[in-house]
């Protein structure tokens, strides 16, 4: 099926924000939209999903092999009439020497033509030996096409087309002006997400209309079809009969879930039931499990603080024994505090810590991390690996927190930041919360290890004040 990756020349181009605008514009058209993200990332999914109707997907080299990205893409790519990829920072850009986890390496793995988005402000003639550079670098890849963001004008605009037109071969298949509206409000850990957006539909909606006044759809369609077709792959999942119930936190705090985790849940038996921590008074009836994904429970801190009845509810079903994972923002939720811009309000006070926001990352980027001998989640098979390779990216620390008999270390940090440099997560009784946020993929099964999980406690006892279906 028809694909294109969207990339640039360096971070903050505007790709994300042309990638929401094509998803737009492209689906307004009647076409079904397939996006998907290069790299870790929540944020730009959810803006890439809400502007497109189809759940968008990560492909990562990091935490996935090959031949997971392939089969991952091209089962949706092919029940797509077009599909979009985001790439992450700049085409050559990546973590290794020879770029081979980088936004050019997807697009030769997965023979997808690249379009360029281009900060053009301040460049004239300059802009001529940037795209050579970036066409000569590396001749397999296929710059079949360049975006033009940011222009001052039509002066400048046709100062910019003029150049490439004589010195490049690349077609210039739009060129979009400076517009306020077009831009998405960010703060600390980059855009807004849409969840947390109340007129996310209007950016979205004016972001697309930009686009299409501002780049040549038919000429993007043609780049995307010169892309040759994927392989046939077996769309068929069987999924298991319904097993367990799992409560997950769905709302302006918390939004972090990739769509293939929950995929991964719902086939291997799981019926997923969504609660708002800020509006809901309680966890919902008959749960097995629960699971609180990252977020920004910063910014809805006071709401959160204020739902004391879901504070409690979420309090005695873990003390009871509920088994729960949480990752991140959700593990902020579980400890006593949260402090930010001199503010602290309550959090639930499961974990004997207090969260503190900072004005810089306190752990950002890839880490690898490996599980302690007392590790709570069954192993699947025997000798599996301990060791899983993940992501972290948070401006908090946990204070006055100490290990002890009851509050055990999770993982031992091989790289990244994690708790305190040395460890990552806690776990007391039957949750599991921790700064790193974990995929499932082939060499990490976390879902269907935390169902399994689910399942052995719920075959060996009733949990107090916890119905189970």
């Amino acid at each position: 099926m028809p694909h294109v990756i969207i990339s640039a020349a360096h971070k903050s181009s505007g790709k994300t924000t042309v990638s929401i605008g094509l998803c737009a514009a492209l689906a307004d058209r009647g076409l079904t939209v397939q996006p998907f993200k290069k790299g870790p990332d929540y944020i730009d999914p959810m803006w890439l999903a809400s502007a497109s109707g189809r759940d968008c997907y990560n492909l990562d080299f990091f935490t996935m092999q090959n031949d997971e990205i392939n089969q991952t893409f091209h089962r949706y790519n092919q029940a797509a009439d077009i599909s979009i990829i985001e790439g992450n920072k700049g085409l050559y850009d990546g973590l290794d020497l020879d770029g081979s986890n980088s936004n050019a390496a997807l697009a030769t793995q997965l023979n997808a033509p690249v379009v360029l988005v281009l900060d053009a402000r301040g460049m004239t003639r300059g802009i001529a030996p940037l795209i050579l550079g970036y066409q000569g670098f590396d001749e397999n890849i296929n710059i079949a096409g360049v975006i033009l963001n940011q222009l001052g004008g039509s002066r400048h605009e046709g100062k910019l087309r003029r150049v490439i037109e004589h010195y490049t071969d690349v077609k210039v298949i739009g060129a979009i002006h400076k517009h306020d509206d077009m831009a998405i409000v960010e703060r600390h850990l980059g855009l807004i997400p849409s969840n947390e957006q109340e007129s996310a539909s209007n950016y979205i909606a004016n972001i697309s209309k930009h686009i299409q006044n501002s780049v040549d759809l038919n000429q993007f369609i043609e780049i995307a079809n010169t892309a040759p077709a994927s392989p046939k792959t077996d769309t068929t999942i069987v999924n298991k009969k319904i097993s367990c119930r799992i409560a997950i936190a769905r709302d302006a705090a918390f939004g972090f879930y990739y769509a293939s985790d929950i995929n991964a849940m719902r086939n291997a038996g799981a019926e997923i039931i969504e609660f708002d921590t800020l509006n809901d008074s309680a966890l919902p009836d008959d749960i097995d499990g629960l699971f609180i994904g990252g977020g920004f429970p910063e910014s809805s801190m006071q709401a959160l603080d204020d739902n004391a009845a879901m504070r409690k509810s979420i309090f005695d079903a873990i003390e009871a024994g509920l088994p729960a994972y949480a990752e991140c923002g959700g593990m902020m939720y579980l400890s006593r505090s949260l402090s930010w811009k001199e503010k602290k309000n309550t959090m639930v006070g499961i974990i004997p810590g207090d969260t503190t926001m900072h004005d810089k990352p306190q752990g950002r980027g890839y880490v690898k991390i490996k599980e302690s001998d007392q590790f709570i989640w069954p192993q699947l098979t025997h000798g599996a690996s301990k060791q899983h390779q993940a992501h972290e990216f948070h401006y908090s620390s946990l204070d006055n927190f100490t290990l002890n008999d009851e509050f055990k270390p999770a993982y031992e940090m091989q790289r990244g930041h994690g708790i305190n440099g040395k460890f990552d997560g806690i776990m007391y009784k039957n949750l599991l919360a921790c700064y790193a946020h974990q995929r499932n993929v082939d060499s990490n099964p976390w879902v269907e290890r935390f169902i399994q999980f689910i399942l052995i406690n719920k075959s060996s006892k009733n949990l107090t004040g916890i119905k189970l279906c």
